[in-house]
This record gives C-alpha cells, sequence and structure tokens, in this order.
C-alpha cells in the first residue's frame, strides 16, 4: 500500500510508519514533529508563527508539499483539525482535496476533538476524566481553551463532523477516545487499535530482575501543560516523599527536553510519574513500560477488558486523589521488592498488546475492509 499520514501526536505516526514500512508499505509522514518533542518525520512542515511572514512561508512550503499528496491508497489524519496548522475552515479545503485524490482517507481518535470533549465535558460516561473527578471540577486555563475551541468553536465543530461523516473510518488509541466515538452517530465506523510501541535496543534496562536501593522517579514537565495531566499533583506529593524519604527515593525532573534526550534520562530511571486523569496508559507511559520502568499512571479494569488482558496488572493504577496517589507511591516506596516483578509485567504487557510490527498489522487490516 502506499500511505500517507498526516501529524504527529506523541510519536504515534511516526512509530507506525517505521513498522509499516518493515512490512514493504510505503509510507510518507508529514508532520511539525510535535514542536519541540522534534519526533522524526520525512516531511517537516512547521508554521513558526501566526505572523504574516511565517505564514506566507507556511503556505508556500504546504502547497509545494501538496502536489505528493494524491494517488495514495490510504490517508490518515492525527486529528480533524490539527493535521495541518492551519484554521479549520481552510483545513476542511485541504481535507476535501486529500478525498478527491485519494482512495480512502482514516481519522484518527488520538486526542481532543469535538466528540470526545462533548463525551468527557457534557456526557460524563467516566468515573473521572481530565474535567471532572468524583469530588471536584478540574478546572485550568487549558480545559477552558479546549471547551471553547471543540464546542463553540462554529469551524472546529463543523471539521469534526465533515470528516467523521465522511471519511472511511475511525481508529481510536485509547478506551476514553473509543467510549467517546462508540456514543456517537458513528459508532459503527469505528475501530480500537492500541497505541504501537517499539522496543528501543539501546535503551533497555537491563537490571529488571534489580530491588534498587534508591528509586528514582521520572516525571516529564510540559511548561503550559503542568495542568492538563496531572503531573502538578504527582510532582507535589512525589517531592513531599522525597523530603520525607531522602535516602529511599529521589525525584527526577524533564523539562521540555526533545525527545531522544528524554528517553534517555527516562532509562536512568526505575518509576515513571505519567498522569492521574486517564483510564489508560498512552504513548510516554507504554514507551516506559518497553524500557523496563514502573508506571504510575491510568490502568482501570475497563482497559484491561478492552484488550482482553486477564493476566497482567503493572500499572500502578492512581486516582485523581491527593490521599490516594501518596498511599500508592509512598508503597512503592516502602516495598521496593515489587520492582522486579513489575518491570517484568511492564515489558510483557507492551510486547502482547502493542508491539509496533502487530499493531501495523491490525492497521492493515482495517484500511482494506
Amino acid at each position: 500500500m502506499r500511505i500517507l499520514l498526516l501529524g504527529e501526536y506523541s510519536n504515534l505516526h511516526n512509530t507506525l510508519a517505521t513498522a509499516l514500512r518493515a512490512l514493504g508499505h510505503e509510507v510518507r509522514l508529514v508532520s511539525d514533529g510535535d514542536d519541540w518533542k522534534s519526533y522524526k518525520q520525512d516531511v517537516r512542515l512547521r508554521r513558526k508563527s501566526t505572523k504574516p511572514f511565517d505564514t506566507l512561508r507556511y503556505l508556500l512550503c504546504l502547497h509545494r508539499e501538496m502536489r505528493n499528496w494524491r494517488g495514495y491508497d490510504v490517508v490518515q489524519l492525527i486529528n480533524p483539525v490539527h493535521f495541518i496548522d492551519l484554521k479549520a475552515e481552510r483545513g476542511i479545503l485541504i481535507y476535501d482535496y486529500l478525498r478527491k485524490h485519494n482512495k480512502k482517507i482514516f481519522l484518527g481518535a488520538f486526542g481532543d476533538d469535538t466528540y470526545y470533549i462533548r463525551n468527557s465535558y457534557i456526557d460524563r460516561p467516566l468515573r473521572y476524566c481530565d474535567y471532572y473527578t468524583p469530588t471536584h471540577e478540574v478546572t485550568h486555563p487549558w480545559n477552558q481553551s479546549n471547551i471553547d475551541n471543540w464546542l463553540h468553536n462554529a469551524g472546529m465543530v463543523r471539521s469534526c463532523q465533515h470528516i467523521a461523516q465522511t471519511c472511511d473510518g475511525i481508529i481510536a488509541a485509547l478506551y476514553e477516545y473509543y467510549v467517546a466515538y462508540t456514543s456517537s452517530e458513528w459508532r459503527n465506523k469505528t475501530k480500537f487499535i492500541p497505541l504501537p510501541i517499539t522496543f528501543p535496543p539501546i535503551i533497555q534496562k537491563s537490571d529488571v530482575d534489580v530491588i534498587p536501593q534508591k528509586l528514582r522517579f521520572f516525571i516529564g514537565i510540559q511548561r503550559l501543560r503542568t495542568q492538563l495531566k496531572g503531573t502538578d499533583i504527582l510532582l507535589q506529593v512525589a517531592k513531599e516523599l522525597e523530603a520525607r524519604y531522602p535516602d529511599r527515593m529521589e525525584v527526577v525532573v524533564a523539562k521540555n527536553l526533545p525527545f531522544d534526550e528524554y528517553l534517555q534520562l527516562m532509562a536512568s530511571c526505575d518509576v515513571l510519574l505519567d498522569q492521574i486523569y486517564s483510564y489508560t496508559p498512552a504513548m510516554n507511559a507504554l514507551q516506559a513500560m518497553a524500557m523496563g520502568l514502573v508506571v504510575v499512571s491510568g490502568g482501570e479494569e475497563e482497559q484491561y477488558e478492552l484488550l482482553g488482558e486477564q493476566e497482567l496488572r503493572p500499572i500502578i493504577n492512581v486516582q485523581p486523589d491527593v490521599n490516594d496517589i501518596r498511599t500508592k507511591l509512598e508503597d512503592l516506596i516502602l516495598h521496593p521488592e515489587r520492582i522486579p516483578l513489575l518491570r517484568t509485567q511492564s515489558k510483557e504487557y507492551v510486547r502482547r498488546h502493542h508491539n509496533a510490527l502487530n499493531i501495523a498489522q491490525k492497521y492493515l487490516s482495517v484500511y482494506s475492509q
């Protein structure tokens, strides 16, 4: 197949592209590298700013690149709006061009969009999510911006509806996104495919059977998004415990690092503090698990059931509650003998459910339907 992947979130498309090529398919990946994370791509299409000169340069590069966006068997969008760095109204024109000149288009349900925000913020089928917990609303500027954009911006709403209605299929990568789309009128064209993960050959942890003398807790901080996934709360609790148990644990903080540097620093640690509002581990957590780290993230029974996993429970599933987080982190600190088994289960979990080559085969099966 000839496959065009447009846009990037958390290295998903790059990982998928590599696996599809390994299976003998021709892939062109066009993205901005997910901004400062600098994920790899075949064509870097980045708009530096909304200033007139940068916008003109971006449009010229886009016009030149779009000559190559014809004749593909499959085009996949990372998001109904953010597959291109233009206003949603102009993005619809790009999408219609892609539909006219290619065989099939698939929409990725991989992040925020109108259907996910509507399901999360208004319908509320889950016990908790980015927007609420059992005890309080989760309010911060990023959430309010998402609500304003995805529910009240007419262009963005129309783009989501138009693409969902006319695309050939919708692929959801997390339990939450799958619930959002199967709760909508597009349930019959929505498929669930787990996230693709590769096992880095150089930065595998070789000491998975060793009980650490001092646990290293790793947390990545995105300056503008620390509240979005609850990393601010995770960091607060981890620092509190570090002061209480200075001989048993330490906190390693990474701030806005490029992906390769981020992975190298992560590999030197034992536990990843990922997020508190998700039912499901996402790319960051799964990559850490593949490397042999223990992950504190979303690991609810619903997501294990969706995968058909009945044995492994490697994820430290924290609730969006400070006391629950503190209790579970402290238990790890006081019982480091748990670490080897959790490391082993983490790697096996990724092998079973997220091996990139197996995931690529699942994509190919959906593409061929």
